[in-house]
């Protein structure tokens, strides 16, 4: 055993946790199939959002702690329930009266709305793709129409039927009355009007394979459950996909988590082994709603990448995945200036502290080096009082604090500069709300302009911060944060900010001084 695997054998990192509870499936022998199989399930009825990215991107967190662990083979498979009916027009896609017209067929039959694939599931599965491509994932993609089409479902299907009272008994128990009447755990396809079916079944004939129904004109109707034409009711196709397929290891939200017993035992009764369940809280969008894929809300994938890196976005999912969190665009500079904290420790850690770093999580063994040497937070606050209008502006006041940074050699920081005007322009300006100081605040806001004019301590951050530190101190200000929340809503229009030393070391001296002769003389005020 090597050391590094003798660390991860005791990590409390989560992703590790699961990893051990995976290989203790296999501690008397290896799987028969060869491999370890991890799957996240996806229902295209909607455009992909942030969170089906979050649990690829834990899922593979975890295969890659898994991989520390143990020599077993793996495998990733992305599994696509695109055979369900549409349900309902989504609130975010164009040509909705087109898509009313589709309800309860299967998405791969439903007219592409966006008028770009053969179909909406086609399209929705190639956004999820284009995603989950974006960020390097490896991934093996199922869809559902293709898998039930194709035979591979076959065997399971069959079996189902040999197999339907009990697979029924474990459902009705979940059922009230009234739906355990009409209850089937097989969905057909309607050969008239190419519907998904929710009806009883008159007979299932295990020995023929069929089931016998009665279609939505009331025709007695007998079909193959072979071929793609039916599909499993939602809970059994859970239960059904871990048999078929062999699952190991499932991620999903907490809506699920009473469901657990059902998929479980489900997936028995077919002849396979119930996976380990990891179960996540969900993402809240700015006003605590559960972000949904038909309404749209909460930050896309697409929108994240417009004003942070990718790694940014790993960064926040991989953190507490089981406590909920509002994921809204101000999550985003927190998020790139943590990930860059966790980058610059990660250089002086023993492997046990490594394990236990995100940005492990993130990267694997192959963690890049920061060059962020100016926090994302502070590129805000440059842009606010710089005005500048494309990150070569910020280079300018970047150089003259970092004279040996250039956007070549420093390619996290030149991004972060471009994402940092983005983000300030469109969330942070029209936020913004200067006010004029108090007596004492203005007393104090002359002191500093005062000191700084007669500076000479070059651009000292640490200097800068305790100069700014006693001016303070000696105004009376008690507590003193309420010195800085000062200095941050008289010139940068916040309640908050960064440490103000670092901010004149980046901004500089003279312009610290302009800035406060504008804030003097109320020329912020009308910002």
């Amino acid at each position: 055993m090597t050391a590094l695997k003798e660390v991860a054998m005791t990590s409390k990192a989560w992703p590790f946790e699961e990893a051990r509870r995976i290989l203790k499936r296999y501690e008397n022998a290896p799987p028969e199939k060869g491999f370890v199989l991890f799957e996240t399930g996806y229902g295209p009825s909607g455009l992909p959002h942030i969170g089906t990215f979050g649990e690829v991107l834990r899922t593979t967190m975890v295969r890659r702690a898994f991989e520390i662990l143990s020599d077993i083979p793996t495998k990733l498979v992305c599994f696509s329930d695109d055979m369900d009916g549409l349900r309902k027009v989504p609130d975010n896609v164009p040509n909705p009266e087109m898509l009313a017209e589709h309800l309860q067929k299967p998405l791969t039959r439903v007219p592409d709305p966006f008028a770009k694939f053969e179909s909406f599931g086609h399209h929705n599965n190639a956004m999820l793709r284009r995603f989950l491509d974006t960020f390097g994932f490896e991934y093996e993609f199922y869809s559902a129409a293709e898998f039930y089409a194709s035979g591979r479902f076959d065997e399971t299907l069959l079996k189902a039927c040999e197999k339907y009272d009990e697979l029924m008994a474990v459902m009705l128990r979940s059922l009230r009355e009234e739906r355990r009447q009409t209850y089937s755990i097989f969905l057909p396809i309607s050969p008239t009007t190419g519907r998904v079916l929710y009806v009883p079944m008159k007979d299932v004939n295990a020995k023929d394979g069929t089931i016998t129904f009665d279609d939505e004109d009331g025709t007695e109707t007998t079909l193959s459950v072979t071929g793609g034409n039916v599909k499993f009711q939602w809970k059994p196709d859970f239960g059904a996909r871990w048999a078929a397929l062999g699952v190991d290891f499932e991620p999903y939200g907490k809506e699920h988590a009473p469901n657990t017993p059902i998929y479980s035992n489900i997936c028995r009764v077919l002849g396979g082994k119930a996976p380990e369940v990891f179960t996540y809280e969900l993402f809240l969008d700015e006003i605590g709603q559960k972000i949904s894929k038909s309404m749209g809300n909460g930050i896309s994938i697409d929108e994240w990448l417009t004003y942070a890196s990718t790694e940014s976005l790993s960064y926040f999912m991989y953190l507490k995945p089981k406590t909920a969190k509002r994921l809204h665009f101000d999550v985003i500079p927190k998020a790139v200036d943590e990930y860059h904290q966790q980058l610059r420790a990660y250089v002086d850690q023993d492997d046990k502290a490594r394990l236990a770093n995100p940005v492990f999580h993130i990267h694997g063994h192959n963690v890049p080096a920061s060059t962020m040497v100016v926090p994302f937070s502070m590129l805000l606050n440059l842009a606010s009082v710089s005005g500048a209008k494309d990150k070569d502006a910020l280079w300018g006041f970047i150089q003259r604090y970092a004279p040996e940074a250039t956007p070549e050699t420093h390619a996290d920081l030149d991004a972060a500069a471009g994402f940092a005007v983005s983000y300030f322009n469109d969330f942070v300006a029209p936020t913004r709300e200067f006010r004029a100081p108090s007596d004492t605040e203005r007393a104090a806001l002359v002191d500093l302009r005062g000191r700084l004019a007669e500076w000479e301590g070059g651009l000292d951050a640490e200097a800068l911060q305790s100069m700014v530190f006693a001016v303070g101190k000696e105004h009376g200000f008690d507590p003193l944060r309420d010195w800085f929340k000062a200095l941050y809503e008289v010139l940068l229009g916040a309640s908050q900010g960064p440490r103000f030393g670092g901010f004149i070391a980046l901004y500089g001296v003279p312009e610290t001084i302009a800035l406060l002769d504008r804030a003097l003389a109320g020329e912020l005020l009308s910002q």
